[in-house]
Protein backbone atom coordinates (compact mmCIF):
# COMPACT_ATOMS: atom_id res chain seq x y z
CA UNK A 1 0.00 0.00 0.00
CA UNK A 2 1.47 3.04 -1.06
CA UNK A 3 2.45 5.68 1.90
CA UNK A 4 1.77 8.87 -0.62
CA UNK A 5 -1.35 10.07 -2.00
CA UNK A 6 -1.13 12.43 -4.96
CA UNK A 7 -3.92 15.54 -5.23
CA UNK A 8 -3.35 18.14 -8.02
CA UNK A 9 0.25 17.90 -8.03
CA UNK A 10 0.41 17.68 -4.58
CA UNK A 11 2.16 14.71 -2.48
CA UNK A 12 0.37 14.16 0.94
CA UNK A 13 1.56 11.62 3.53
CA UNK A 14 -1.54 8.98 3.95
CA UNK A 15 -1.48 8.88 7.66
CA UNK A 16 -0.68 12.27 8.64
CA UNK A 17 -2.00 14.04 6.19
CA UNK A 18 1.61 16.21 5.64
CA UNK A 19 2.72 17.97 2.49
CA UNK A 20 5.47 15.88 1.29
CA UNK A 21 6.17 18.17 -1.81
CA UNK A 22 4.44 19.92 -4.84
CA UNK A 23 5.02 18.64 -8.67
CA UNK A 24 3.94 21.49 -11.02
CA UNK A 25 3.07 19.94 -14.67
CA UNK A 26 5.50 20.97 -17.18
CA UNK A 27 2.65 22.15 -19.46
CA UNK A 28 2.34 25.12 -17.51
CA UNK A 29 3.78 27.92 -19.50
CA UNK A 30 4.79 31.03 -17.72
CA UNK A 31 2.86 33.25 -19.82
CA UNK A 32 -0.11 31.33 -19.74
CA UNK A 33 -3.77 32.58 -18.11
CA UNK A 34 -5.52 31.74 -15.02
CA UNK A 35 -8.35 30.91 -16.74
CA UNK A 36 -6.47 28.16 -19.07
CA UNK A 37 -3.69 26.77 -15.90
CA UNK A 38 -7.22 25.95 -13.79
CA UNK A 39 -10.15 23.67 -14.46
CA UNK A 40 -13.71 25.09 -15.11
CA UNK A 41 -15.96 24.53 -11.77
CA UNK A 42 -17.80 21.42 -12.34
CA UNK A 43 -21.39 20.40 -10.75
CA UNK A 44 -21.41 18.78 -7.63
CA UNK A 45 -21.96 15.12 -7.39
CA UNK A 46 -21.42 14.66 -3.68
CA UNK A 47 -25.89 14.85 -2.94
CA UNK A 48 -28.05 12.25 -5.02
CA UNK A 49 -31.10 13.62 -4.30
CA UNK A 50 -32.89 11.23 -6.58
CA UNK A 51 -32.57 9.10 -3.67
CA UNK A 52 -33.95 10.88 -0.75
CA UNK A 53 -37.87 11.27 0.29
CA UNK A 54 -39.89 13.93 -0.54
CA UNK A 55 -40.11 16.46 2.56
CA UNK A 56 -43.12 15.99 4.28
CA UNK A 57 -45.94 19.19 5.31
CA UNK A 58 -47.09 19.73 8.80
CA UNK A 59 -50.45 18.44 8.43
CA UNK A 60 -49.28 14.67 7.42
CA UNK A 61 -46.55 15.12 10.81
CA UNK A 62 -49.84 15.81 12.89
CA UNK A 63 -51.51 12.93 11.47
CA UNK A 64 -48.97 10.46 11.61
CA UNK A 65 -48.36 11.19 15.63
CA UNK A 66 -52.00 10.71 16.34
CA UNK A 67 -51.99 7.07 14.89
CA UNK A 68 -49.15 6.38 16.18
CA UNK A 69 -50.53 7.80 19.71
CA UNK A 70 -53.54 5.49 19.52
CA UNK A 71 -51.96 2.42 18.71
CA UNK A 72 -49.90 3.00 21.82
CA UNK A 73 -52.63 4.09 24.50
CA UNK A 74 -53.73 1.32 27.22
CA UNK A 75 -57.07 -0.83 27.81
CA UNK A 76 -59.28 1.00 30.23
CA UNK A 77 -59.50 -0.71 33.45
CA UNK A 78 -62.34 -2.20 35.38
CA UNK A 79 -63.89 0.01 37.23
CA UNK A 80 -64.02 -0.24 41.13
CA UNK A 81 -66.71 1.06 43.17
CA UNK A 82 -65.80 2.53 46.12
CA UNK A 83 -67.45 2.44 49.60
CA UNK A 84 -69.55 5.91 51.10
CA UNK A 85 -67.66 8.01 52.69
CA UNK A 86 -68.75 8.76 56.37
CA UNK A 87 -69.97 11.86 56.97
CA UNK A 88 -68.57 13.97 59.44
CA UNK A 89 -70.90 16.56 61.68
CA UNK A 90 -69.78 19.51 63.28
CA UNK A 91 -69.99 20.60 66.55
CA UNK A 92 -71.18 23.89 67.14
CA UNK A 93 -69.66 24.02 70.67
CA UNK A 94 -66.33 23.42 70.14
CA UNK A 95 -64.09 25.56 72.03
CA UNK A 96 -61.26 27.65 70.71
CA UNK A 97 -57.79 28.07 72.42
CA UNK A 98 -57.90 31.59 74.54
CA UNK A 99 -55.40 33.59 73.34
CA UNK A 100 -52.59 34.70 75.75
CA UNK A 101 -52.57 37.95 77.73
CA UNK A 102 -49.25 40.03 77.23
CA UNK A 103 -48.41 42.88 78.89
CA UNK A 104 -48.06 46.15 77.21
CA UNK A 105 -44.55 46.48 78.06
CA UNK A 106 -43.80 42.93 76.55
CA UNK A 107 -42.96 42.81 72.71
CA UNK A 108 -42.15 40.71 70.11
CA UNK A 109 -39.25 42.42 68.64
CA UNK A 110 -36.65 44.69 70.35
CA UNK A 111 -37.00 47.92 70.31
CA UNK A 112 -34.90 49.33 67.36
CA UNK A 113 -32.47 51.89 69.75
CA UNK A 114 -32.37 54.96 67.30
CA UNK A 115 -28.75 55.85 65.92
CA UNK A 116 -27.01 59.44 66.29
CA UNK A 117 -27.14 60.95 62.60
CA UNK A 118 -23.63 60.60 61.44
CA UNK A 119 -21.99 64.05 61.21
CA UNK A 120 -22.73 65.51 57.76
CA UNK A 121 -19.47 66.33 56.18
CA UNK A 122 -19.60 69.96 54.37
CA UNK A 123 -19.10 70.07 50.83
CA UNK A 124 -15.68 71.51 50.25
CA UNK A 125 -16.31 75.04 47.70
CA UNK A 126 -14.26 75.29 44.46
CA UNK A 127 -10.85 77.39 45.56
CA UNK A 128 -9.94 80.09 43.42
CA UNK A 129 -6.70 79.81 42.08
CA UNK A 130 -4.07 82.29 43.82
CA UNK A 131 -2.48 83.98 40.75
CA UNK A 132 -6.94 84.58 39.82
CA UNK A 133 -7.58 86.32 43.16
CA UNK A 134 -4.81 88.49 43.31
CA UNK A 135 -5.35 89.52 39.88
CA UNK A 136 -9.15 90.13 40.64
CA UNK A 137 -8.27 91.81 44.26
CA UNK A 138 -5.60 94.27 42.02
CA UNK A 139 -8.59 94.90 39.76
CA UNK A 140 -10.89 95.86 42.49
CA UNK A 141 -8.70 98.26 44.39
CA UNK A 142 -7.66 99.63 41.02
CA UNK A 143 -11.84 100.43 40.40
CA UNK A 144 -12.36 101.69 44.29
CA UNK A 145 -9.06 103.93 43.63
CA UNK A 146 -11.46 105.10 40.39
CA UNK A 147 -14.33 105.64 42.19
CA UNK A 148 -12.86 107.39 44.74
CA UNK A 149 -12.96 111.52 44.72
CA UNK A 150 -11.07 114.24 46.55
CA UNK A 151 -13.25 116.02 49.44
CA UNK A 152 -12.94 119.35 50.59
CA UNK A 153 -11.51 119.95 53.71
CA UNK A 154 -14.62 121.93 54.97
CA UNK A 155 -16.71 117.93 53.92
CA UNK A 156 -13.98 116.42 55.80
CA UNK A 157 -14.38 118.37 58.66
CA UNK A 158 -17.96 118.25 58.79
CA UNK A 159 -18.20 114.74 58.39
CA UNK A 160 -15.38 114.39 61.27
CA UNK A 161 -18.19 116.56 63.57
CA UNK A 162 -20.92 114.45 62.71
CA UNK A 163 -19.26 111.46 62.96
CA UNK A 164 -18.19 112.91 66.55
CA UNK A 165 -21.53 113.59 67.32
CA UNK A 166 -22.86 110.49 67.04
CA UNK A 167 -20.56 109.19 69.05
CA UNK A 168 -21.84 110.88 71.79
CA UNK A 169 -23.48 109.40 74.62
CA UNK A 170 -26.75 111.45 75.89
CA UNK A 171 -26.81 113.35 79.17
CA UNK A 172 -29.01 110.22 80.99
CA UNK A 173 -26.56 107.92 79.93
CA UNK A 174 -23.33 109.14 80.45
CA UNK A 175 -22.05 108.13 84.16
CA UNK A 176 -22.16 111.08 86.77
CA UNK A 177 -18.44 111.72 88.29
CA UNK A 178 -18.50 111.46 92.00
CA UNK A 179 -18.08 114.28 94.00
CA UNK A 180 -15.03 114.13 96.32
CA UNK A 181 -15.94 113.60 100.54
CA UNK A 182 -15.43 116.53 102.16
CA UNK A 183 -12.59 116.15 105.31
CA UNK A 184 -13.10 117.13 109.00
CA UNK A 185 -11.44 120.54 109.93
CA UNK A 186 -8.99 118.54 111.70
CA UNK A 187 -7.41 116.98 108.13
CA UNK A 188 -7.72 120.19 106.82
CA UNK A 189 -5.89 121.79 108.88
CA UNK A 190 -2.62 119.45 109.40
CA UNK A 191 -3.08 118.86 105.20
CA UNK A 192 -2.27 123.15 105.24
CA UNK A 193 0.39 123.01 107.77
CA UNK A 194 2.58 120.11 105.54
CA UNK A 195 1.75 122.44 102.44
CA UNK A 196 3.18 125.08 103.85
CA UNK A 197 5.93 123.58 106.07
CA UNK A 198 6.62 122.17 102.54
CA UNK A 199 7.03 125.75 101.07
CA UNK A 200 8.73 126.76 103.75
CA UNK A 201 11.55 124.02 103.40
CA UNK A 202 12.11 124.35 99.63
CA UNK A 203 11.98 128.70 100.13
CA UNK A 204 15.47 128.02 102.44
CA UNK A 205 16.73 125.21 100.01
CA UNK A 206 16.51 127.84 97.08
CA UNK A 207 17.91 130.66 99.65
CA UNK A 208 20.59 128.23 100.71
CA UNK A 209 21.66 128.19 96.93
CA UNK A 210 21.21 131.34 96.29
CA UNK A 211 22.96 132.91 99.15
CA UNK A 212 26.04 133.57 98.21
CA UNK A 213 24.64 135.74 95.08
CA UNK A 214 22.41 137.21 97.63
CA UNK A 215 24.91 137.82 99.78
CA UNK A 216 27.44 139.54 96.44
CA UNK A 217 24.37 141.86 95.57
CA UNK A 218 24.30 143.12 99.04
CA UNK A 219 28.19 143.85 99.39
CA UNK A 220 28.22 145.06 95.60
CA UNK A 221 25.82 147.59 96.56
CA UNK A 222 27.43 148.74 99.77
CA UNK A 223 30.64 149.28 97.77
CA UNK A 224 28.85 150.82 94.89
CA UNK A 225 30.79 148.58 92.21
CA UNK A 226 28.85 146.35 89.66
CA UNK A 227 29.97 142.82 91.44
CA UNK A 228 28.70 139.07 90.64
CA UNK A 229 28.93 135.86 91.50
CA UNK A 230 30.64 133.59 89.50
CA UNK A 231 28.01 131.07 87.76
CA UNK A 232 31.16 128.45 87.83
CA UNK A 233 33.62 127.22 90.54
CA UNK A 234 36.26 125.20 90.32
CA UNK A 235 35.42 121.53 91.62
CA UNK A 236 36.03 120.97 94.91
CA UNK A 237 36.13 124.24 96.04
CA UNK A 238 33.26 126.21 97.61
CA UNK A 239 32.64 129.65 99.17
CA UNK A 240 34.35 130.21 102.35
CA UNK A 241 33.35 133.00 104.98
CA UNK A 242 30.90 135.40 104.27
CA UNK A 243 31.70 138.26 100.91
CA UNK A 244 33.70 140.90 102.20
CA UNK A 245 33.42 144.72 100.80
CA UNK A 246 34.97 147.66 101.04
CA UNK A 247 34.83 151.29 99.22
CA UNK A 248 34.79 150.29 95.69
CA UNK A 249 35.98 146.45 96.35
CA UNK A 250 34.20 143.07 96.93
CA UNK A 251 36.20 140.01 98.40
CA UNK A 252 35.08 136.48 98.28
CA UNK A 253 37.22 133.67 99.26
CA UNK A 254 37.14 129.93 97.81
CA UNK A 255 38.75 127.32 99.65
CA UNK A 256 39.38 123.30 98.44
CA UNK A 257 36.81 120.57 100.12
CA UNK A 258 39.74 118.12 100.88
CA UNK A 259 43.12 120.08 101.36
CA UNK A 260 44.34 123.41 102.47
CA UNK A 261 44.57 124.69 99.58
CA UNK A 262 42.34 128.18 98.51
CA UNK A 263 42.27 130.96 96.47
CA UNK A 264 41.01 134.99 96.82
CA UNK A 265 38.65 136.39 94.04
CA UNK A 266 38.65 140.49 94.73
CA UNK A 267 36.68 142.91 92.35
CA UNK A 268 37.93 146.46 92.56
CA UNK A 269 36.61 149.15 90.49
CA UNK A 270 39.37 150.75 88.29
CA UNK A 271 39.57 152.50 84.68
CA UNK A 272 42.60 150.71 83.24
CA UNK A 273 42.87 148.68 80.37
CA UNK A 274 44.73 145.38 79.63
CA UNK A 275 48.01 147.49 79.01
CA UNK A 276 47.43 149.28 82.06
CA UNK A 277 46.65 146.37 84.04
CA UNK A 278 49.79 144.46 82.78
CA UNK A 279 52.35 147.80 83.01
CA UNK A 280 50.80 148.97 86.46
CA UNK A 281 49.98 144.90 87.88
CA UNK A 282 51.29 141.80 86.16
CA UNK A 283 54.91 142.99 85.36
CA UNK A 284 55.64 144.65 88.85
CA UNK A 285 54.33 140.91 90.36
CA UNK A 286 55.57 138.55 87.70
CA UNK A 287 58.12 140.23 85.67
CA UNK A 288 58.38 138.07 82.67
CA UNK A 289 57.09 134.38 84.16
CA UNK A 290 54.00 135.37 82.64
CA UNK A 291 51.61 133.72 79.96
CA UNK A 292 48.18 135.28 78.36
CA UNK A 293 45.15 133.96 76.73
CA UNK A 294 42.48 135.78 75.03
CA UNK A 295 38.94 134.64 74.97
CA UNK A 296 35.77 136.23 74.71
CA UNK A 297 37.43 139.41 74.68
CA UNK A 298 39.54 139.53 77.31
CA UNK A 299 43.05 138.92 77.55
CA UNK A 300 43.98 137.23 80.72
CA UNK A 301 47.60 137.32 81.88
CA UNK A 302 48.30 134.45 84.79
CA UNK A 303 51.25 133.92 86.45
CA UNK A 304 52.16 131.63 89.03
CA UNK A 305 48.77 130.74 90.66
CA UNK A 306 47.80 134.12 90.37
CA UNK A 307 45.96 135.71 87.66
CA UNK A 308 44.26 139.21 86.27
CA UNK A 309 42.06 140.83 84.03
CA UNK A 310 40.16 143.68 83.39
CA UNK A 311 36.10 143.74 82.05
CA UNK A 312 33.77 147.00 81.85
CA UNK A 313 35.84 148.56 84.31
CA UNK A 314 36.38 146.20 86.80
CA UNK A 315 39.87 144.60 87.81
CA UNK A 316 39.40 140.84 88.48
CA UNK A 317 42.65 139.41 90.51
CA UNK A 318 43.23 136.11 91.60
CA UNK A 319 45.27 135.18 94.73
CA UNK A 320 46.01 132.07 96.61
CA UNK A 321 47.93 128.43 96.61
CA UNK A 322 45.41 126.60 94.72
CA UNK A 323 46.90 124.70 91.67
CA UNK A 324 44.14 126.38 89.55
CA UNK A 325 44.65 124.84 85.45
CA UNK A 326 44.31 127.52 82.67
CA UNK A 327 41.16 126.05 81.67
CA UNK A 328 39.64 126.62 84.80
CA UNK A 329 40.93 130.68 85.37
CA UNK A 330 39.30 130.83 81.83
CA UNK A 331 35.46 129.54 82.31
CA UNK A 332 35.72 131.62 86.08
CA UNK A 333 36.48 134.73 84.05
CA UNK A 334 33.93 134.13 81.46
CA UNK A 335 31.08 133.42 83.95
CA UNK A 336 31.40 136.67 86.02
Amino acid sequence: MSKEIAIDGTIYDAKTGRILRVERSSNTQPGARASEVHARTQRSRTLQRRYLNKARTISDIKAHAKSAAAQTAPKPAAQVTEPPRPTIQKNRSVKRTPQPITHPDVVRFAKTIPQPPAPETPDVGPVKNAVVQAAEQKRQAAAVNQERTVLPSQVIKQQAIESATKQMKPRAERKEVAQPKKHSKLRQFISTANTALAVMLLGAYFTYLNMPALSTRIAAAQAGINASYPSYQPSGYSLNGPVAYSEGSVVMKFASNGSDENFTLAQTKSNWDSSAVFENYVKPNAGRNYSTTTINGLTIYTYNNDAAWVNGGILYTIKGNAQLAPSQIERLATSL
